[in-house]
């Protein structure tokens, strides 16, 4: 059996990066890569940044070389369309050319539909703070591969305040929650096929704790919590949902993609 080779697509700018790497232990795609690792250890894994130039190039040239590409999760807001954002939406499409498998987690799956034509806007019915609580496989979601041996409704690591509020073009939607209509999405754009993820199997709640404590003064300041009482109470019903989640459960939708990125 060949070792897979696949491509990392940091989520995150500079300064978010480190802000990453001092609360979470590490960066949005050193901790996929890490994860990918635990699950497939002979993988090869190559590691970009779309803000540098040099490396989408070489990537770009390269891309007969990967068997998937993944886009992970970060902390910028795709409505603020910055240079880098758009740096970050303009590698997308050009991956989109390449006849690709790729997973789009959290702000991938944002950068993702923005490239391939749909919207994203700030979520209408609030925010994942670190976690979701009960998605629900709808009937197209328990056909499709990605979604093999989860449960139906499960609660997940999560953390994203815009949604994808308009599909691209012959999207298929695969799961929701009351906070998300769009969590689990499969669309193909061109040659390439891609399923989006808004939440995070690739981060333990552990991490999403020490995220929310990273973020808390910017959270009470955006009234994600009105008072201490509150927080206090969010971060035990985590710790809560921590002791119920084991690892297969909470990972298996990676195992399920890095499965089919062989054939």
């Amino acid at each position: 059996m060949s070792n897979l080779n696949i491509l990392i697509v940091e989520g995150n700018n500079r300064k978010d990066s480190q802000f990453f790497i001092k609360v979470a232990g590490a960066s949005a795609a050193d901790n996929l890569k890490n994860l990918i690792l635990k699950i497939e250890p002979s993988s090869n894994i190559e590691i970009i940044n779309p803000d540098n130039d040099h490396d989408t190039t070489n990537a770009l040239k390269n891309m007969s070389q990967y068997n998937g590409i993944v886009f992970t999760g970060g902390a910028m807001r795709i409505n603020d369309m910055t240079d880098v954002i758009k740096k970050h939406i303009n590698f997308a499409s050009n991956c989109f050319t390449k006849k690709k498998k790729i997973l789009a987690i959290c702000w991938g799956l944002q950068v993702c539909s923005t490239a391939a034509g749909g919207k994203v806007n700030p979520g209408k019915n609030g925010a994942h703070i670190g976690i979701a609580s009960n998605v629900v496989i709808n009937n197209d979601g328990e056909k499709h591969f990605i979604y093999k041996d989860k449960k139906k409704t499960f609660t997940s690591p999560a953390f994203n305040f815009d949604e994808v509020s308009e599909l691209p073009k012959n999207a298929i939607l695969l799961s929701s929650d009351k906070v998300n209509n769009v969590m689990g999405v499969s669309f193909n754009v061109e040659s390439s096929e891609i399923i989006g993820l808004q939440y995070h199997p690739d981060y333990e709640y552990s991490q999403m704790i020490k995220l929310i404590a990273g973020r808390k003064e910017r959270l009470f300041v955006n009234k994600n919590f009105l008072n201490e009482k509150e927080y206090e109470n969010h971060i035990s019903y985590i710790e809560t949902e921590n002791e119920l989640l084991n690892f297969n459960d909470r990972t298996c939708e990676v195992r399920n993609w890095l499965n089919y990125i062989r054939n």
